[in-house]
């Protein structure tokens, strides 16, 4: 098959979990399939992105200048835009210059489908066009702001968070249903689009992880050692380990004074450093070459999220490290694991800094959680057998021809009429 796939953010560095999800299945699939690649992404220095042409057929990379994040020029151009029906993020990257160049690209190409890589590039998808489109989704984005909104006592952060979760919801509904197929990666998020479209029309495919280079690397622990690792700059992130400074991690100390806690991740913000600051046992990283070595050295991975939606890649990550996890539901959920037998899950601030109270004491309980998350994910969630199930999906839907995936999609709408 000859696809097209569509990304925003770019795929280089794989300081992400969208990326590296995204990065290992276009890899696989370019191994008996030719893939090209289109993705849109703020400028940076330097520029990696153009690597992709040693991965696959064909990269085209269009770096955009964009307001930093949270910076006063990106703060006014919201307040501007805040009365549009469009997402913030959609109104900063889908712009007539990139829509055009992906609709050259698809009309110059003879594809056998595009691919859309998370909600955001369906903002440049050029939807009327008669070839079979997968719509990617890594997350159901609305319900990510939606859980913002639920968890912030602030009124103007309230209003912010209404907002895009209003609008990504129209986004996200109208994208689902012109899509001739939808692909989750979690039964969870396959329930909620099944609200929208038939079920038929949807496949769930899990998450992988590459059990070569996550493997336990035989560094000695360090005693009484937690780690947290995820990007700062993406807001659930720093919700949850705000949420385990304030609310969990006094606890813990009080019971083991010499805890230490590294986190790891780019960009954290003044407030998660101002934070931080007031614990000497607390270190920030900001980006890092290679997360493993911080998780290779830590005894026990926390997971303390209240807001997300999909899976997250960095628990598998952990599990092929023989990390012992605590996560919360969330942090868990749509992933294949078992509280008490390769994890333990707590939402409590007071459950859960127990849990990492009995793995920081009890070495054995530590060990069983290990080795049974590490069985788990080798024997079931290599990168090769995802990106099977990846292609299974794009060849049923690329088998019908385009003509029956517009009746598919037209007597799905005319259903839910």
């Amino acid at each position: 098959m000859k696809l097209l796939w569509v990304k925003a953010g770019g795929f280089l560095p794989l300081d992400t979990g969208g990326k590296i999800r995204s990065y290992n299945i276009v890899r696989e699939l370019a191994r008996s399939h030719s893939v090209t690649v289109f993705t849109f992404y703020p400028e940076q220095e330097p520029d990696r992105n153009p690597e992709m042409e040693h991965v696959v057929d064909a990269a085209i990379c269009r770096p955009i200048r964009v307001p930093g994040t949270r910076s006063p020029r990106e703060m006014f151009r919201y307040a501007a835009t805040f009365l549009s029906r469009q997402p913030f993020a959609f109104l900063k990257y889908c712009r007539p210059e990139i829509r055009a160049a992906v609709r050259n690209v698809v009309t110059a190409g003879a594809f056998d489908a595009i691919i859309c890589d998370f909600l955001l590039p369906g903002g440049v998808i050029p939807w009327d066009m008669t070839i079979p489109k997968i719509l990617f989704t890594h997350n159901v984005e609305a319900l990510i702001w939606r859980r913002h909104y639920d968890n912030t006592a602030n009124l103007l952060w309230k209003a912010v968070f209404w907002r895009e979760w209003r609008t990504t919801e129209r986004m996200e509904t109208s994208y689902i249903r012109l899509s001739d197929h939808v692909v989750t990666v979690s039964d969870v998020d396959r329930q909620m689009f099944a609200q929208q479209i038939p079920s038929e029309r949807i496949t769930t495919i899990p998450t992988g992880v590459d059990t070569q280079v996550f493997c336990a690397r035989g560094r000695s622990q360090v005693p009484h050692s937690l780690v947290f690792a995820g990007s700062m700059d993406w807001m659930p992130n720093e919700d949850g380990i705000l949420f385990f400074l304030q609310q969990v991690f006094p606890s813990i100390q009080m019971a083991v004074p010499e805890v230490t806690l590294k986190i790891v991740g780019r960009h954290p913000s003044l407030r998660l450093q101002e934070t931080a600051r007031r614990y000497s046992n607390v270190a920030l990283t900001g980006c890092v070459d290679d997360v493993r070595p911080h998780l290779d050295e830590a005894e026990v991975f926390i997971v303390p999220l209240r807001v997300g939606s999909g899976t997250r890649l960095k628990i598998f990550e952990a599990m092929a490290m023989e990390k012992a996890i605590v996560s919360t539901s969330l942090g868990a959920e749509g992933l294949p694991v078992t509280h008490g037998e390769n994890i333990l899950i707590e939402d409590e601030p007071a459950s859960f800094a127990a849990a990492v109270i009995q793995l920081l004491n009890d070495s054995s309980l530590r060990r069983s959680l290990e080795l049974a998350g590490r069985n788990l994910v080798q024997s079931r969630y290599s990168w090769e057998s995802v990106a099977s199930q990846f292609v299974n999906a794009i060849e049923r839907v690329v088998s019908r021809g385009p003509l029956a995936c517009e009746q598919a999609k037209q007597t799905s709408y005319n259903k839910s009429r």
